[in-house]
């Protein structure tokens, strides 16, 4: 039987976790099928998982949270789709405090279809032009002719939505290029992902899920500190199944791996929350965000760049102290 061990915060906690913002004593031990338990111990190996500092991302020190503004080149998005130019969108959003710029040419909303690759390559290459100089740049993408391309205009990381199970020459081109990746759970694919997403145990299945994925990495040259990890809020996921991650998602400090958490203007937010259009639903992803900053998490995915950046200044305002 696996045990997993998620840090328990405690501002007078005895260790630091991940090098960043919290501390904590104490785990809370979770086993398939039994009621999760408060222990004072973990093995070492697991300690050291949780307090080795993470490294450095694309300049940026991870001690502290950091917003990645959302720029959809695309016309069909759930939330912004064709709304504004993705260069100009790169630009606002650089102004508002986006640390990280994330550019995306293909739609990965519930029942998106794939689009190709020429097509996704002329959405995301002026719009990561156009980035240069004003953040670091991300594209988001599936497929490694389009990462190829992007990191040739400037881009820094590859966010790949599918984990490398898309595109099999993805692996060897992020390895080849020497960036940084984030690798995504998702079950399924944008197509079919929400017709019956089904788990044992959430969030352990999506826990051993992404050590796969980061084992698979690794076997392809790539270092676990160039890594990181994002359990796929409402890929292939209920409420239900986003709300099991959610509570208890600083279990997933326990790879290694900086996390990366997209929640922004998510469908949840509008069932629980009372928003039916995207573009309302920024106080529920602002709530959702600090939550998960106070369970450790370094990177946050976000359309409302400037409106979160004001909620994290006000946390870190209360929450510092003097």
């Amino acid at each position: 039987m696996s045990d997993y061990f998620r840090p328990i915060p405690c501002e007078t906690g005895r260790w630091q976790l991940a090098g960043g913002w919290l501390r904590f004593s104490r785990y809370e031990l979770l086993r398939r099928g039994e009621a999760p338990r408060v222990v004072d111990s973990a093995p070492p190996e697991v300690l050291a998982a949780l307090t080795t500092p993470r490294a450095d991302l694309l300049g940026l020190s991870l001690d502290r949270p950091r917003l990645m503004g959302i720029v959809n080149a695309t016309p069909d998005s759930f939330s912004d789709g064709g709304r504004y130019d993705g260069a100009e969108q790169a630009r606002l959003l650089a102004g508002q405090g986006a640390e990280i710029l994330d550019i995306g040419g293909e739609s990965t909303r519930p029942g998106a279809r794939e689009i190709p690759v020429a097509e996704e390559i002329a959405r995301v290459v002026p719009a990561i032009r156009a980035a240069q100089g004003l953040a670091a740049v991300s594209v988001d993408t599936r497929k490694a002719a389009v990462a190829r391309a992007a990191l040739a205009a400037g881009a820094g990381l590859v966010n790949d939505v599918s984990g490398f199970d898309f595109d099999p020459g993805m692996a060897a081109l992020v390895a080849e290029s020497g960036v940084p990746v984030c690798l995504m759970h998702a079950q399924g694919i944008p197509e079919t992902m929400q017709d019956n997403p089904s788990y044992g145990d959430v969030l352990l299945d999506v826990y051993d899920a992404l050590a796969l994925r980061i084992a698979r990495a690794e076997a392809a040259g790539i270092p676990r500190d160039r890594i990181v990890i994002d359990p796929g809020i409402g890929f292939g996921k209920t409420q239900v199944h986003n709300l099991a991650i959610l509570r208890r998602i600083s279990v997933y400090h326990g790879l290694g791996c900086a996390i990366l958490l997209g929640i922004s203007r998510k469908r949840f937010i509008d069932t629980i929350g009372g928003a039916e259009a995207a573009a309302d639903r920024g106080p529920g992803t602002l709530a959702v965000t600090l939550a998960g900053i106070a369970q450790g998490i370094q990177i946050h995915r976000v359309h409302d760049v400037a409106q979160t950046r004001q909620g994290l200044a006000l946390w870190r305002a209360v929450t510092e102290g003097e």
